[in-house]
């Protein structure tokens, strides 16, 4: 199976800041993952980095895992995230899994 990160950082690309409290961005992901009908799981971090002119900054990054969705659909995803939350970019890394599922009953 395929797993495809998009990493969101919250910061506004003219702004330099966080423009909304983070419960509206999860609103906004949760939005957009239910309107593509993607199974979707996603972490909060502390993130840095440098611009193309050097400039530095740290942001807070949505984190989103999309696990075995068509890599075309992640690309819209990315794309609607990117525009939605105001961002130059929207960073999509893609791995091979192995994934088991555990089931139990009692």
């Amino acid at each position: 199976m395929k797993e495809i990160k998009l990493y969101v950082g919250l910061n506004d690309m003219d702004t330099l800041s966080q423009k909304y409290d983070i419960s509206i961005y999860f609103s906004i992901l949760k939005n957009v993952c239910f309107r593509y009908h993607v199974p979707f799981s996603f972490t909060v971090s502390e993130g840095g980095f440098f611009f193309e002119n050097g400039d530095y900054t740290q942001e807070q990054t949505l984190i989103l895992s999309l696990i075995d969705v068509d890599e075309h659909v992640a690309r819209e995803v990315a794309k609607d995230l990117c525009v939605f939350f105001h961002q130059e970019s929207v960073m999509m890394t893609t791995s091979e899994i192995d994934t088991v599922f555990i089931r139990e009953r009692l």
